[in-house]
This record gives structure tokens, sequence and C-alpha cells, in this order.
């Protein structure tokens, strides 16, 4: 749907829905040009649509990737499926949020396909189409519930080591509240990250190191 900014009248009044030019998408990311070209760096679209943002950001990504890691084709894998986790993403509208899985995982796959030629495999495609399905989630993000009424909870995907994956679920609700619980961090379960430099919950699970070509072995 390049260029197209309404699907329909009905869909703008039922719910506001209007797509963001891809000029003032890619001026926006040049305000923070740095940010889109750190792979792990991670991005969240609280009304991602079919992902005008997202995947700009992710060309913009895999292209640090292929510069890096092009000579590579095991880092080129290892890299660009990291670049793919750092992306996050909630649409009210079941349909604007599978296309935008799509436009991801099509992205993605053709700049894998491309740059690992004869060592692209479908197992690594299966993965990056898991956690797209872990990542881009059909719901509120102002009610920070999924459609299904369960509050919305995001993977974060740690690269660790080498292949290895750390992968801890936060429910969004506790994230965004974490600014108001900084003053009673000693009174709770909050953890430090040195990452972000800044009080984190707990999550509400976690699993084990884990390849990241097997990541789809843990529900």
């Amino acid at each position: 749907m390049p260029g197209k900014q309404v699907k329909s009248k009905q869909r703008v009044a039922d719910h506001g829905e209007v797509f963001t030019a891809e000029r003032e998408v890619k001026a926006m990311c040049d305000l923070v040009k740095s940010e889109t070209e750190r792979i792990d760096s991670r991005f969240l679209e609280p009304a991602c649509g079919e992902g005008a943002f997202l995947t700009e950001i992710l060309r913009r990504k895999l292209a640090v990737v292929k510069r890096q890691y092009g000579k590579s084709p095991a880092d080129y894998e290892r890299y660009s499926v990291l670049a793919v986790t750092s992306l996050y993403g909630v649409d009210i509208l079941a349909d604007n949020a599978a296309v935008c899985r799509k436009n991801l995982f099509d992205i993605w796959d053709e700049a894998y396909t491309s740059n690992a030629k004869s060592q692209a495999n479908d197992r690594c495609r299966e993965v990056v189409r898991f956690i797209l399905d872990k990542n881009i989630i059909c719901g509120d993000a102002l009610t920070m519930l999924r459609n299904d009424g369960t509050p919305i909870e995001f993977a974060e995907w740690s690269l660790v080591t080498d292949n290895q994956i750390k992968r801890r679920d936060y429910a969004l609700h506790e994230l965004l509240d974490g600014h108001e619980e900084q003053m009673n961090i000693f009174q709770s379960d909050w953890e430090y990250d040195e990452e972000i430099q800044a009080f984190i919950p707990a999550p509400v699970r976690e699993y084990p190191l884990t390849d990241y070509r097997r990541l789809n072995e843990y529900e």
C-alpha cells in the first residue's frame, strides 16, 4: 500500500486510522539516526499500523548488519535476527498487525536470502516468524491490553554470548509504570538494568539461555 495514507473513510471514523507518509517517516527516523543504525537498539511503535516506521528502521539496521557482517553468512544471520528482535509494535486492528509482521518478515527475508545465499535456511526463517509473532501484537496501547483482554506482554531478547539469546517477558503496564515506582524501589522486587541505567520490574516469565536458532522451541 505504498503512498496510501487512508484505507477507508469508515476506518478513519472508527479508529482514527491515517498512515504516515514515507517522507515523514524517513524524516522522523533521521531525528534519531544513530539509534536506528544501532543493531540492538529497541523501538516500540504503539500504533504501528502496517509498520511504516518499523520497516524503515529495520532497513537501516539491516544495512548496518550488511556493512559489518556481510562477508560472513553465519554472522550476518545472527545479527540480522538480533535486529528483528529489537522491533516491537502494537495495533488495535488485527489485519494491520498481520500485515506489519509480513512486511517486516519480507524485508528481512529478502536481505537474508541475498546475503546468506546457499546458507539461508527455513529453520532461521521460522525463528524470525516466531519472534515477530511475539513482538507485533494486536491490542490497545492505551489500555495496555490485548484484544482478548489479557495484559500486553513483550519478550526481551538479549544476545548474551556467541549464538545464545536470553528471553525474558515483561508486562507492558509494569514497564511504563516504572518511573512512578523508582521512588519505592526498595520496597519492590524491581532490578537495576545496566543497559538502560534504570530499574525495571521483574519479568513475568524467564526462559533458559538458548541458541537463537531454537528460540521457537519455547512458547
